[in-house]
């Protein structure tokens, strides 16, 4: 870690393990875009997201998806990365597909937030992971420079998102988990 001036953590499956049922979150989801009479895109629930501004359904299902990840928090299991986290001597983030609450929540829960300088989560800016700014806006909040952070997380959507922001990328474990 001596080469980095700064590590960023993916959230769930990095740090944590949101007490979520995923599925459960998508079959919430596609009740709003039922309720609200529109044909949902597909059933998988980041295309649903990523279509919600389309139909105009963006507040709502953000609600949907963040009630359920601020709730996971709260019985969010820790994860070994959290001990080396709180090992770091330099700054850390937490750059995060899950909402910002839930990021904050989750590391408050396990006594860690005091040990972490920047949280972005899905909703802090306007793109989500894998579009590069989210990852660039931690970075920045840690006032290093792209070339001089690493990102460490658990999918094939971090190891992209750390690749199109020129951040240095490692995964946690084994390799990609999925989303």
């Amino acid at each position: 870690m001596t080469d980095y001036d700064a590590v960023v953590y993916d959230l769930d499956g990095t740090l944590v393990d949101l007490d979520v049922d995923w599925n459960a979150v998508a079959a919430d989801v596609i009740e709003v875009y039922e309720t609200a009479a529109v044909e949902p895109p597909s059933d998988d629930l980041w295309e649903l997201l990523e279509s919600a501004s389309d139909v105009g359904l963006s507040a709502n299902i953000e609600a949907a998806i963040a009630g359920h990840e601020r709730e996971g928090a709260t019985t969010s299991p820790r994860l070994a990365h959290v001990d080396e986290l709180l090992e770091r001597s330099i700054p850390v983030g937490v750059c995060s597909l899950n909402c910002e609450a839930a990021c904050r929540i989750a590391l408050e829960r396990h006594d860690v937030a005091d040990a972490v300088d920047a949280v972005v989560g899905r909703d802090t800016v306007a793109m989500q992971k894998p579009a590069p700014e989210p990852l660039l806006e931690t970075v920045r909040k840690l006032d290093a420079d792209p070339e001089r952070a690493l990102f460490v997380g658990d999918s094939e959507r971090d190891r992209l998102t750390a690749k199109r922001a020129g951040v240095a990328f490692e995964f946690v474990g084994d390799g990609p988990s999925g989303v």
